[in-house]
């Protein structure tokens, strides 16, 4: 494993820094700071300015006093921290995670990073950039964020963000452009508030009875009814929880070979199923390849086996068939997935094979999505590249979200003209 070298700083640089943080607080009056003042002090310690929540809530902690008071601190206060943050953490990833776990659970920290770790600087971030978001969307808003934090960074599928993890990701990359960019329409990413919005009407589109919670029945209604059976089976169990979303499942499993319990789980609430949507509508992705290998993965052996692609295939066969489509046979789609991934092991299917091939999406469209299979049986040639801004390629996920957007804007005006009428 290769792990990326952490800059030293010396001596002089971290006098100078608290030189710089004393200035700040000499120059407010009663040379004290409170919550909203934070902002500086972040770009002095090297952290985004929307971690400065965390920080007057790290500061606070390690002082003993109560953050959601609002008390004012001092530059005194501020050096117990300071202290603290210094003996071990000298790169901004590791800062990041000991600020947010002292912020949570006060001294001494932690080398990791959990979901709730992150409430605090995404409620801040609302509250305090021009977003506009519906103060009954906060608790969701926050919710998609951090599981999309968690899609991308957790590579681990542990549940804990370490520095290592942060280090190789774009996240705090992201969250320094949140400084530069008050376009609330053109922030993507994590933060993306057009994201969130296809994310949430895809959810309400499905949660018919509006109690946030997803049953299989309401699952069959996804994309038109799109997904076999066998499929939503496979969601609505502990396969692929990465963690335990809604405290039902205590045991974290590895996305790699072992044994796995199909434990099934009757309803999902609103974490699954943004989990589920960056999954099918981003295939490519490493974290999705990884989910829908759980899917298929049935025994939890770390291969997919010919014997496990034919019972999913036979359900895709039905779904046609419901459908009143043609299905090829089994015999023929086996031998064009082995073509398709090129496995190390002529009989089976490994997570590597399918990562390296480059053509995962295809090879699960096969057993889980009726309209996807049939759209790439009919095409038989890969998307046309969408650019954004003559540069930048989009994502399978980014194409969808701005496909959706669009969308609803056009539902929302046909609405409105037929209200007016």
């Amino acid at each position: 494993m290769i792990f990326l070298k952490t800059p030293s700083i010396t001596n002089e640089e971290l006098d100078t820094t608290l030189a710089n943080i004393l200035e700040i607080f000499t120059s407010h009056p009663q040379q004290v700071l409170r919550s909203n003042d934070f902002t500086e002090v972040c770009q002095k310690i090297s952290l985004p300015v929307y971690t400065k929540r965390a920080v007057y809530e790290a500061v606070c902690q390690c002082s003993s006093l109560v953050a959601s008071n609002n008390p004012d601190v001092s530059f005194n206060q501020f050096l117990i921290f300071w202290k603290e943050l210094i003996q071990k953490d000298h790169d901004e990833a590791s800062r990041f995670i000991f600020t947010l776990s002292v912020a949570k659970n006060g001294l001494p920290g932690r080398p990791y990073l959990e979901k709730e770790d992150f409430h605090s600087i995404l409620y801040d971030f609302i509250l305090t950039y021009p977003c506009g978001i519906d103060s009954s969307l906060h608790a969701s808003y926050i919710q998609v964020v951090v599981i999309r934090i968690f899609w991308n960074v957790n590579r681990s599928w542990s549940g804990r963000i370490t520095a290592h993890e942060l280090r190789k990701s774009d996240f705090l990359q992201c969250m320094h452009l949140l400084e530069e960019n008050y376009d609330v329409t053109e922030i993507t990413g994590y933060f993306s508030f057009v994201h969130f919005c296809v994310i949430y009407c895809k959810f309400c589109e499905i949660d018919s009875d509006q109690d946030m919670i997803i049953s299989r029945e309401n699952m069959k209604k996804y994309s038109g009814g799109a997904l076999t059976d066998v499929i939503i089976d496979r969601i609505f169990s502990n396969a692929v929880h990465r963690y335990s979303f809604t405290k039902k499942l205590s045991i974290t499993h590895s996305p790699r070979h072992g044994t796995r319990r199909a434990e099934k789980i009757e309803t999902i609430g609103f974490e699954e199923f943004v989990a589920f949507l960056l999954a099918e509508e981003d295939k490519r992705h490493p974290t999705s390849i990884e989910y829908w290998f759980r899917c298929i993965d049935l025994d939890g052996d770390g291969i997919i086996s010919k014997y496990e692609m034919e019972l999913f295939y036979n359900n895709m066969i039905a779904k046609l068939h419901a459908k009143v489509k043609e299905a090829m046979k089994f015999s023929d789609v086996v031998n064009q997935l082995y073509d398709l991934v090129s496995p190390a092991d002529p009989k089976t299917i490994t997570l590597r094979d399918l990562k390296r091939c480059g053509l995962a999406h295809r090879f699960f469209n096969t057993f889980i999505n009726y309209l996807k299979y049939l759209e790439q049986e009919c095409d038989g040639v890969e998307r046309v590249t969408v650019k954004m801004n003559g540069e930048k390629e989009l994502s399978d996920w980014e194409n969808f979200c701005a496909v959706e957007f669009v969308k609803m804007l056009l539902n929302e005006s046909k609405d409105e003209k037929n209200h007016e009428t």
